[in-house]
């Protein structure tokens, strides 16, 4: 069977006999070349010997004590094969960025109230630093967002450390004051942090979600006092809407840059005075999961944008 025959067998060598043949090339001596690469001379000189059959050339001419000379056939083998295993090198450096790089799906979840706020601009600024990822995003409650860590659906929730369960992990990442939100021409929007006691008998709207609504109640035990609760709601933007009328006042943590309510009219956000606990935000995942490398680029990126200082969609602390 001749050697152009394309229905030969293939041929039979490996990258490191090639690395072996190019080291005695370049050295014009076996026993430098095992001196290069820390091998025993026998290497090299079975490694030339088996590539020489395969491809059934003479690549070296043997002078006793005086080392190899590279035939011309050995000399066009030697370049051929320096280029193939610099392409071997490239084929390395292509499977390291690849392994290495951000890529791939990704589930998160967040606490609904956060979502339209700080939510849309994380994941803005994640996928503009690695495209490859492919993000999805679901909203929900506490209790939501546990089973959902829990089913697998999602990998990483943004919520509240309230009542987080054995088997959820949870980073933090923000402490978020309790605000007063008021109609921007109330009596009490320019006064400073207020009194819970001077709000107490005007009618309060209540953010009727898991969570959010036993903590809001919480502010009012610890004070004695009792609510004068007009209406409530999941939806926080009709919260702010029904403020923004003039129903009456809410609580919430929650601190959007823009202060005006869906309807257009204008809210004001005024600090809470009192020693109360904030809500903590942060991170939640399941404990004992292994993170795959696109949810630690989450992590990172969510720990250098949501701050207790500083968070995106959100007004500074007043």
């Amino acid at each position: 069977m001749s050697k152009g025959d394309p229905s030969r067998s293939p041929l039979r060598f490996t990258l490191r006999q090639l690395l072996y043949f190019v080291a005695a090339g370049e050295t014009k001596s076996v026993k430098l070349a095992a001196e290069r690469l820390n091998i025993s001379q026998p290497s090299i000189s079975t490694a030339i010997a088996q590539i020489e059959e395969e491809f059934d050339l003479q690549l070296f001419v043997r002078h006793h004590a005086q080392g190899l000379s590279l035939t011309p056939a050995g000399e066009r083998f030697l370049q051929a094969a320096k280029t193939l295993l610099d392409q071997t090198e490239e084929l390395h450096n292509v499977a390291d960025e690849v392994a290495g790089s951000i890529s791939g799906p990704l589930n998160i979840g967040s606490f609904r109230t956060y979502a339209p706020l700080i939510i849309s601009e994380v994941c803005k600024g994640f996928l503009d630093q690695y495209p490859r990822v492919k993000l999805h995003v679901s909203e929900g409650d506490e209790a939501q967002l546990i089973t959902r860590l829990r089913k697998a659906e999602i990998s990483i929730a943004i919520t509240y450390s309230q009542h987080i369960p054995d088997d959820i992990a949870f980073e933090p990442l923000a402490e978020l004051p309790t605000y007063a939100l008021l109609p921007a021409d109330h009596k009490l929007a320019a006064k400073g942090p207020v009194a819970l006691s001077a709000l107490a008998e005007l009618p309060f709207i209540l953010l009727d979600l898991p969570l959010s609504r036993e903590y809001f109640l919480s502010i009012f035990m610890r004070e004695n006092l009792t609510p004068n609760i007009l209406t409530r709601s999941e939806y926080p933007e009709a919260i702010r809407s029904y403020v923004a009328s003039g129903f009456g006042y809410s609580l919430l943590t929650a601190r959007p840059l823009n202060k005006a309510a869906l309807n257009g009219k204008p809210l004001a956000y005024v600090r809470l005075a009192g020693d109360y606990p904030p809500m903590v935000l942060g991170m939640a995942t399941l404990k004992g999961l292994r993170k795959t490398s696109v949810m630690q680029a989450f992590e990172i990126h969510c720990r250098g944008t949501i701050s207790t200082d500083k968070m995106p969609g959100m007004a500074p602390l007043g």
